[in-house]
């Protein structure tokens, strides 16, 4: 085989099979395929560790759930933006699952984001999404509104939990369940990972809609947060109603 066939070959291996399949090629001495064999072993690796990472966040869910309790992750996006909602998710998956590369949403590609939220629609137990538009959030405060969406995302899934995970420094007010909150959770916790997806994707579907209908803001783009793009669509157009006036008081 020549060296482009030999890449070719191996483009086909699946990512696990991978030392074994290289193995035929270690006594061949061209240096093309030396260097074919570094780069497949370097991805084999980059497997490896996308393996463990997610082995890592599995271990961190069942410390709390111990295979016996019912574990839910819950995470919000869009609390900076300048417009649209915010977005909170609820996720209960199963104890074993394999979502490899699933981690904190914003650390994700666009398509990957999309792939493994397709992912997590097709295994998570229970999902439940809370939506808090701007003019609550400006008559409530921003962080009123995230307790808000998260739980209505905690009422829609519409089963008992016992034991919720939440994103960040703050545990959900009013509710009975045992909460723990786990800073930098959407890279610690595969629950609040999945959540973590879910929310970004739909809230970026939302403003990407929303772009539709107000296209002078690039929200398609920027998804309502503080760009150039969109302060320019602000200072030409003025508000739009789904603006966060509390955010932009210095100009109304």
């Amino acid at each position: 085989m020549n060296i482009k066939e030999i890449d070719a070959y191996l483009k086909t291996v699946p990512k696990k099979q991978l030392p074994e399949a290289l193995k035929s090629f270690e006594s061949d001495e061209r240096n093309g395929v030396k260097k074919l064999i570094a780069k497949y072993m370097k991805q084999y690796e980059a497997y490896e560790n996308t393996i463990h990472e997610w082995q890592l966040k599995c271990e961190f869910d069942a410390v709390f759930h111990d295979y016996e309790k019912v574990l839910v992750g819950i995470d919000e996006v869009g609390r900076g933006p300048l417009a649209g909602p915010v977005v909170a998710t609820a996720v209960i998956l199963p104890y074993e699952t394999n979502l490899l590369g699933l981690k904190d949403s914003k650390k994700l590609t666009e398509a990957k984001r999309e792939a493994l939220y397709d992912e997590i629609k097709k295994v998570a137990l229970g999902i439940g999404v809370g939506i808090v538009e701007a003019p609550v959030i400006d008559e409530i405060n921003i962080l009123q509104a995230t307790f808000k969406a998260m739980s209505e995302a905690l009422a829609q899934l519409n089963k008992p939990v016992d034991i919720i995970l939440v994103d960040g420094n703050h545990t959900i007010p009013m509710v009975q369940e045992i909460q723990h909150a786990v800073i930098g959770g959407d890279d610690k916790s595969a629950s609040i990972a999945a959540a973590s997806v879910i929310a970004k994707v739909t809230r970026d579907r939302m403003m990407i809609e929303y772009a539709k209908e107000y296209p002078d803001y690039d929200w398609a783009s920027n998804k309502g947060y503080g760009s150039q793009s969109h302060y320019d669509g602000i200072h030409a157009k003025g508000l739009t109603p789904l603006h966060r006036r509390s955010f932009l008081k210095n100009l109304i």
